[in-house]
């Protein structure tokens, strides 16, 4: 397997960058829309892994299992080639800190695809939620489990977690740009997102339909409950991807060129 140059995978993410800030709106949104719909079958086999299983959290082999399907959606969306906010933490950054962008434009394919993302997301929890109960391969307990996991752990746990999660996502969208072929990414991809599914990191677009999940189907979770994660999950996502990635590999690169 040949590794790609470092300075090869930058001008990569830069011309990717570009090339997603450059799309029409109307583009972005459904490409979002689909990350957010295809992403919640990640969050939705752990439910069934879950409900199938004898163990709990806590249980190894349950865990190991959990973490495992969690990478489905996140192979479902990348290898799809559809637009996920937390690998835009990294990869829209690139041309920006290049000069070949604005902040402004970074700001608009931010909010486009984070738009679509979330209500991809409500869409699919919804469509799970009135159609899969009646099916018994998954039961409102599982899913309760999985988003108390999230919400109710301390706010700063919940944020460092985040940064981590977005660290790991940045890390992703470096290291499946450098990858040469299919075999190489999907690896990378499940070995990454399943670090993030067995430490628990808040990931602010799966996390979205893991505690959505808890809020139509528990009553000990609430909308409130649900912002709160949302919101320090964003906000971790975007400084993890930022200052551990995207500031730090352009930085190296470049300075080394020099």
């Amino acid at each position: 397997m040949r590794q790609t140059p470092t300075r090869e995978v930058l001008e990569l993410l830069i011309d990717g960058g570009l090339n997603e800030i450059n799309r029409q709106t109307s583009g972005l949104l459904l490409s979002g829309f689909s990350a957010g719909l295809d992403i919640g079958f990640g969050p939705l086999m752990m439910g069934v892994v879950l409900t199938l299983s004898p163990g709990g959290f806590g249980d190894l082999p349950t865990e190991l299992l959990m973490a495992s399907v969690y990478s489905i959606g996140f192979l479902f969306v990348i290898l799809g080639q559809s637009e996920l906010f937390t690998e835009h933490t990294t990869l829209a950054v690139m041309p920006v800190l290049d000069g070949q962008a604005t902040m402004r434009q970074l700001t608009r394919l931010w909010g486009l695809v984070y738009v679509g993302n979330i209500v991809g997301g409500v869409v699919f929890t919804l469509l799970v939620v009135v159609l899969l109960p009646g099916l018994g391969v998954v039961t409102p307990a599982a899913f309760e489990a999985i988003a108390s996991n999230l919400v109710f752990a301390d706010v700063q746990r919940l944020f460092v977690g985040a940064v981590f999660a977005g660290w790991l996502m940045g890390l992703l969208a470096w290291l499946i740009t450098a990858a040469q072929e299919t075999t190489s990414q999907m690896i990378v991809i499940w070995v990454i997102t399943a670090m993030i599914g067995i430490l628990h990191l808040p990931h602010s677009i799966a996390g979205n339909v893991e505690v959505l999940f808890g809020v139509f189907t528990a009553s000990s979770i609430s909308v409130l409950d649900y912002l709160e994660f949302v919101l320090l999950a964003t906000v971790g996502n975007a400084f993890g991807g930022v200052t551990f990635v995207a500031l730090l590999k352009y930085g190296h690169v470049v300075r080394g060129a020099e």
